[in-house]
């Protein structure tokens, strides 16, 4: 399977050469695009240990990003400098890097009408219940962004574990599909 990307420089194991690879680009959406999306976009940009580039966004953004996300992550040393809240135009149109893959990690969004995607990316969704709408004490709706981190920690391991390059599209399809699942 070919899939597009952005171009990264790997050295291989005997630093003998330099091998120009592409790093595969991914966005993850949701409604607003201040919680499960971000977290997923800095957890996947340090699993992907540079094969992967990932970006966040909403159909509806609220314009700033959770305050306990940037706790949490900050606190366990995930990428956040970039991290902002977006509209998913900015990804779609003619002018728009071209994609490989794109997840919903909310209800919401999997059920709207996306935009057309540049790249003809695969898709799956991945939904979990929104931490940002937690009630309860201050330490309730901390436990909700760490189980949330948790879940998309685990999805995204299995996702960046997976053969890529190796599988067939259905078979891909098939297993980020899987992934959503668990």
């Amino acid at each position: 399977m070919r899939l597009r990307g952005s171009p990264t420089v790997v050295q291989d194991e005997n630093e003998s050469r330099v091998v120009t690879e592409r790093a595969y680009r991914v966005l993850f959406l949701c409604t607003g695009n201040s919680a499960r999306s971000i977290i997923a976009e800095s957890v996947l940009n340090r699993l992907g240990g540079g094969r992967f580039k990932a970006c966040s966004a909403g159909s509806f953004p609220k314009g700033e990003v959770h305050p306990y996300r940037l706790e949490l992550l900050n606190r366990q040393n995930y990428p956040t400098k970039h991290l902002r809240s977006k509209s998913w135009d900015e990804f779609a149109g003619p002018d728009a890097e071209a994609l490989d893959f794109v997840f919903t990690v909310c209800d919401n969004a999997a059920g709207e009408v996306c935009p057309i995607w540049p790249g003809q990316p695969m898709t799956a969704h991945w939904g979990l219940p929104d931490p940002a709408a937690v009630t309860g004490s201050e330490a309730e709706r901390r436990v909700a962004f760490t189980d949330t981190l948790r879940a998309l920690n685990r999805r995204i391991e299995a996702f960046v574990s997976l053969p890529v390059k190796s599988l067939d599209k259905l078979s891909l399809q098939e297993r980020l599909g899987e992934i959503g699942r668990k």
